[in-house]
């Protein structure tokens, strides 16, 4: 497809970038220009398949949401108003026991349609079944990094180890939409034996590791019980970070914990949303991003959540760092949308769709500023971060390919349909 935006005001999220008004070109799935009309005017143009007047909306990158559990919207609703322990042992892991492969690729689908609507162009999902997660990414033309879901006991080891070995080399080779990292649940579902392989592989595909870290306090605390470091020091001391990698949540990490995000150049990914409705704290953001740690933004699953929303992760994670520095000038919303969407691509690895330029893959949104929470329009970026929502999203384009316009979804399935096998899915776990 080859497609033109004209009067649309652009925000490429280039460093020190600003908003200006201009074109945009996409040929097959590339934005092939983007500047003025002007500068426009003497380049030659290609037959368009579609030219799309913007009416002065706003196009910028798609949200890059940072850590997901996509298939977990058949659990939305389901196991709310818990603490985090008694409601993953509780609630979520024995319903989790009933599901089926193609469960998982009903349920997926439902969050791709969730985040087209919140202009979602990537997320980085970590659940059983990946495979089928996969098929509902390629099936929907959703981009997709996977991170290993792997957990268990050291008698397990030999077969956990193979098996995330199996998915990071299938998958970084399955489709162009398709790539994955090494990653594992969290320390409290893991033996050491099974970490230090994990260790082992990271330094043997010189690759990045991820995985759930430091959610609460009583996860710190068990951890230091049993091996006399925090999660993030024990796998330092493993080597696991050798070559970056990153946490999930990371909303109890101590001072030497931060150092050690530093010395790697890892990344955080906060989940405001999720750590807020299970009550497991706040990130301390600001000092993360004093220290000059990389930090994305990730909604988790939607049985935690509920709502696969980025715009309200953003309100988030600027309001709850205003509440616990006590300054209402703490995290500015810029650092916000950054975190959202470059700060989310390079912790995903995607360096060919973390900005609007030249020559990098076409992920990106459409917001519509004729709504009457966008005016007036005395600084766009703030609006986005405090005032917007998902009513803004006119449109949501992955690798070229519009996926979600003015209400409507172009993935290859009928809504309806989605919805009615996640009905009939949860139906039949809670007979079972």
């Amino acid at each position: 497809m080859k497609i033109r935006f004209y009067n649309a005001r652009i925000l490429t999220m280039e460093k020190d970038s600003h908003i200006h008004t201009g074109e945009l070109w996409v040929e097959n799935g590339i934005i092939s220009y983007i500047g003025s009309r002007e500068d426009a005017v003497n380049r030659e143009k290609p037959e368009w398949d579609r030219e799309i007047d913007a009416r002065g909306n706003l196009l910028m990158p798609g949200f890059k949401n940072a850590h997901t559990h996509s298939a977990m919207t058949f659990l939305r609703s389901y196991a709310d108003d818990l603490p985090l322990q008694d409601w993953l042992f509780q609630r979520v892991f024995p319903m989790e026991a009933k599901l089926k492969p193609d469960d998982v690729k009903s349920a997926s689908k439902l969050a791709i349609m969730e985040y087209l609507t919140s202009g979602i162009t990537a997320n980085f999902d970590m659940y059983f079944f990946p495979e089928q997660f996969i098929e509902a990414s390629i099936e929907c033309g959703f981009r997709t990094v996977m991170c290993g879901q792997v957990s268990g006991t050291d008698e397990e080891a030999d077969d956990i180890l193979n098996r995330l070995t199996g998915y990071y080399n299938t998958f970084n080779n399955k489709h162009p939409l398709i790539s994955c990292r090494l990653g594992f649940h969290a320390e409290y579902t893991t033996g050491r034996k099974v970490m230090e392989g994990i260790a082992e592989l990271a330094q043997k595909y010189q690759a990045p590791v991820f995985t759930h870290n430091a959610e609460t306090k009583k996860e710190v605390d068990e951890c230091i019980a049993r091996y006399g470091m925090t999660p993030t020091m024990l796998m330092d001391y493993m080597g696991m970070f050798m070559y970056g990698g990153g946490g999930f949540h990371c909303v109890w990490l101590n001072d030497e914990d931060i150092e050690i995000f530093k010395k790697h150049d890892m990344s955080i990914v906060t989940n405001p949303g999720s750590n807020t409705k299970l009550a497991s704290g706040i990130a301390p953001l600001t000092r993360f991003l004093d220290n000059g740690i990389n930090v994305a933004i990730g909604t988790d699953g939607p049985a935690s959540n509920n709502c696969l929303d980025m715009f309200r992760e953003m309100f988030l994670a600027t309001g709850l760092q205003k509440l616990r520095n006590n300054d209402a000038a703490a995290m500015n919303a810029m650092d916000v949308l950054r975190m959202a969407t470059v700060g989310g691509a390079k912790a995903m690895g995607l360096k060919n769709c973390d900005i609007l330029a030249e020559g990098k893959a076409a992920d990106l949104i459409m917001i519509d500023l004729h709504q009457p929470n966008m005016q007036p329009l005395n600084v766009i970026e703030k609006n986005i971060v405090y005032s917007g929502s998902k009513q803004n999203v006119k449109m949501t384009m992955v690798n070229g390919k519009i996926l979600y316009e003015n209400g409507e979804f172009f993935i290859g399935e009928d809504p309806e349909r989605i919805y009615a096998d996640v009905n009939d899915l949860i139906a039949r776990c809670k007979e079972a």
